[in-house]
């Protein structure tokens, strides 16, 4: 019987914010044990669900390690890493021999002293296991392709869409893939192709909405056994940060070749094209204030917890006051000790509150109100494709006609679940504000009105050619116009 050992190790590092990242930080997102995780999946453990659906029926043994995920934060202290990995380690050289390790991971994580965490873990499981165990993980697309993770996996596979709804689809096609090469019935080929860009690529929109769909009938062709898109993580100040295509064939090449270098040019051409239009703050509110129908979603794209950043921005809230826009909700804004007062107080109290904008100087001011404390919840979750994302201890104030989710658990908004957590009812709502690039897209579309993408500018890091990057050095749009050419000369 074939033995197959699975973990996770994951969180999302913005090298360029103040949130620090340790082992609490794991512990409050999310921290499991060989036999604690859940039956349900985690955005980076959805690996070790899916060997559980296919344990039984395709007649393997499965030896669960440890799975850890922490919200995306600032650099990762050393001592957490190598604590983290070498748990990790130790599991699995307890489960040798075995003929397949299966692992989550996220594949934008930078700790002290290492650029490439994911890389370095995949380095030390190929010395452990040898060259004939298969090992694959599943990325998340806002990662770096390495040289490292090329050279020491067979099989790599990150989510096809932004927002990430299909991380429970790609664990099944890594875990098929894995024990097909584990059986000799395929033999993994990666090839790559660097776009030397730096892009947000939501998928939900064109033109990559129509890229991804031609990415999934290049898969039907034969020989071609996955195709993902690594879109970089533009946060992480790192060599290999960047968007690349990642094509695996079956002991094909000369065809992952060709076809990676197809479609990175293809991508590369997008630069500049796949954003929607985003308004600044001013302009946002405006076209709340005129709005006279249906819901509109305010979606603060850079205060995102999900990029790293504290999501403790205010700018909008202040806009909103200015305004005096009435029937509004906004979820989040991560504030622990105004949580902690407002426990203190207790629902249905009456008190005076300071809140919000304390993370760093472009996160607006904090905001100073007499608020009515609605409801207390010790711990929330809102759901995101399957799986539950804790919110930890939050309160829902209320003031001035407006409503405010303050949580102890930085996380984005992921889905309107998150308001339904504290008892506001989202679709009844003149407007929701909620702090996510794109991954709400899919949960507030649905009852949405209007969706308008804000760009306010901060806290994070969002203009490349502006951003003060010491690591990255190789060519790359939009820091060079044409990196291609701009290599070519150089070579």
């Amino acid at each position: 019987m074939m033995r197959i050992f699975t973990a996770s190790l994951a969180t999302e590092t913005n090298t360029f914010s103040p949130m620090f990242t340790d082992m609490n930080s794991f512990r409050s997102s999310f921290y499991a044990k060989p036999g604690e995780h859940p039956d349900t999946p985690t955005l980076c453990s959805a690996p070790l669900i899916a060997c559980r659906e296919q344990a039984e029926q395709q007649g393997f043994e499965l030896i669960e390690g440890s799975c850890s995920w922490a919200e995306p934060g600032g650099l990762l202290n050393r001592q957490t890493y190598e604590y983290l990995r070498d748990e990790i380690l130790q599991q699995l050289e307890q489960a040798l021999p075995v003929d397949a390790v299966i692992l989550g991971l996220h594949g934008a994580m930078v700790a002290q002293g290492y650029d490439d965490c994911e890389g370095d873990l995949l380095q030390r499981i190929r010395r452990m296991v040898g060259d004939d165990v298969v090992i694959s993980a599943e990325l998340d697309p806002h990662s770096h392709l390495t040289k490292k993770r090329m050279e020491a996996a067979n099989i790599l596979i990150a989510f096809k869409e932004f927002p990430h709804i299909d991380f429970m689809d790609r664990a099944r096609e890594l875990v098929d893939l894995s024990l097909a090469t584990a059986r000799r019935k395929v033999k993994p080929c990666i090839s790559h192709f660097d776009c030397k860009m730096i892009a947000v690529l939501p998928t939900s929109t064109e033109p990559m909405k129509s890229f991804i769909h031609k990415i999934r009938q290049l898969e039907l062709l034969p020989d071609v056994l996955s195709i993902s898109v690594i879109h970089g993580f533009m946060a992480g100040d790192v060599p290999e940060m960047g968007s690349q295509i990642l094509v695996v064939t079956n002991e094909n090449a000369q065809l992952g070749d060709r076809l990676a270098k197809e479609l990175g040019e293809e991508l590369f051409s997008f630069r500049g094209k796949t954003m929607p239009a985003m308004l600044s703050v001013q302009q946002g509110v405006a076209k709340l204030a005129t709005a006279t129908e249906g819901t509109v979603v305010l979606a603060d794209v850079w205060d995102n917890p999900g990029g790293g950043v504290a999501g403790d921005g205010t700018l909008l809230l202040h806009e909103v006051m200015r305004n005096n826009i009435t029937e509004v909700a906004f979820g989040t804004i991560w504030d622990p000790m105004a949580v902690q007062l407002c426990f203190a107080a207790g629902e249905g109290a009456e008190i005076p509150l300071r809140f919000g904008g304390k993370s760093c100087a472009t996160a607006g001011e904090p905001v100073d109100k007499v608020v009515t404390v609605m409801a207390l919840r010790e711990t929330a979750f809102q759901r995101f494709g399957g799986s539950d994302v804790p919110m930890g201890a939050c309160a829902w104030i209320h003031f001035d006609g407006i409503d405010v989710i303050l949580n102890s658990n930085r996380c984005q908004s992921f889905d309107p679940s998150l308001f339904r957590a504290v008892g506001i009812e989202p679709e009844k709502k003149r407007g929701l504000v909620v702090k996510s690039t794109n991954h709400f897209y899919q949960g507030f579309s649905v009852f949405a009105s209007a969706i308008i993408y804000i760009d306010a500018e901060a806290p994070y890091p969002s203009n490349p050619a502006l951003n003060q990057y010491k690591k990255l050095k190789r060519p790359i749009w939009p820091i060079v116009d044409n990196p291609h050419q701009a290599e070519q000369a150089a070579g």
